[in-house]
């Protein structure tokens, strides 16, 4: 999966758009919360599981692909580069569940409809 293919599978999520709050940096939010970090391409940062040591489970897997993401990484964040060991399908999971995940702590008025 490359790095189109990507942004345009999160954009296909309900609710999801496209910012850039970073010079360079592309992002995919829904309501006002990112939940997908697309950078300056090669590479998506998510949010991999409710906390660092859920996280680590995906790092344990793929040493040389995933890595906890800077800042956010100790909160259940991780970066994966595109083009590796990770499998499209496996990536999709993790879009979707980084999307859940943050779908889940909007405030209700705030969420997408289905």
């Amino acid at each position: 999966m490359d790095d189109a293919q990507l942004l345009e599978y999160c954009l296909a999520k309900p609710g999801a758009r496209q910012d850039e709050p970073w010079e360079g940096d592309i992002v995919a939010k829904v309501g006002d919360k990112v939940f997908a970090f697309l950078g300056n391409g090669g590479s998506v940062g998510l949010k991999c599981g409710r906390d660092r040591d859920e996280a680590d489970e995906l790092i344990r897997v793929y040493p040389d692909d995933v890595s906890a993401s800077p800042y956010i990484g100790r909160y259940g964040s991780n970066t994966i580069r595109l083009g590796g060991a990770v499998p499209a399908d496996e990536l999709r999971e993790l879009v979707d569940q980084s999307y859940a995940a943050v779908v889940a702590k909007l405030p209700r008025a705030k969420r997408p409809s289905s």
